[in-house]
């Protein structure tokens, strides 16, 4: 079992900055890859980005390419997502994830194991 903790999130203004971590504890395997998801009201949930346990492989949902940045500490066990620019379409509960993959080929995608309970982030207009 892994258990992960995000924090990180709040209230910011439109083109404000946030950085998010997620802290993993508990029984692991030696490497794994991580990712980020958002669900707001109403929406399903969104893939945002995610990397691999080297990271040397990382992906970004176009709508958050050149405002995001994904990073991991494995000393730490914590992943990491910068966010720069804020709109207030980026409201929404973010969640970080054990994730495998990816998997396909137009149209990539991940099968997560683990999810943290989420942090909110609230960018106003």
């Amino acid at each position: 079992q892994v258990q992960l903790v995000e924090s990180g999130g709040g209230l910011v203004q439109a083109g404000g900055s946030l950085r998010l971590s997620c802290a993993a504890s508990g029984r692991t395997f030696s490497s794994y890859g991580m990712g980020w998801y958002r669900q707001a009201p109403g929406k399903e949930r969104e893939f945002v980005s995610a990397i691999s346990w080297t990271g040397n492989n990382i992906y970004y949902v176009d709508s958050v390419k050149g405002r995001f940045t994904i990073s991991r500490d494995n000393a730490k066990n914590t992943v990491y997502l910068q966010m720069n620019s804020l709109k207030p379409e980026d409201t929404a509960v973010y969640a970080c994830a054990v994730v495998r993959g990816p998997y396909g080929s137009a149209r990539i995608r991940f099968e997560c194991d683990y999810w943290g309970q989420g942090t909110q982030v609230t960018v106003s207009s």
